[in-house]
């Protein structure tokens, strides 16, 4: 594993969103949902991919809040332009989001 600075760590923006949009996606490699996530006034709506169809359904995912990358370059994944990285556990197709304990006002930014 390789090691990280704190200036390394400082670099990456991860931020406190709410799922506000949930559609399959037909066109990934991997079943995946494409998710629509509210980051606040600051950060407003992005948009983003993710492979969690084995762990949890459309309908239950709205208004659930999640932890994201938000400062990534913008990534094309199939006919999609993903703007954010979602993070979860992975235990081989499972993906267990990563999401605050209790209700976080969007776009607050994780240390």
């Amino acid at each position: 594993m390789n090691s990280l600075s704190w200036n390394d760590f400082e670099k990456v923006d991860m931020r406190v969103g709410t799922l506000i949009e949930v559609n399959d996606f037909p066109k990934a490699r991997n079943p995946s949902y494409i998710l629509t996530v509210d980051f606040g006034e600051e950060l407003g709506i992005k948009k983003t991919s993710a492979q969690i169809t084995v762990l949890y359904n459309k309908e239950e995912l709205i208004g659930k809040q999640v932890i994201a990358v938000v400062n990534f370059p913008k990534k094309q994944i199939a006919n999609f332009m993903s703007e954010c990285l979602v993070l979860g556990v992975v235990n081989d197709k499972e993906v267990c989001l990563i999401s605050p304990e209790s209700n976080s006002k969007n776009g607050l930014r994780i240390l």
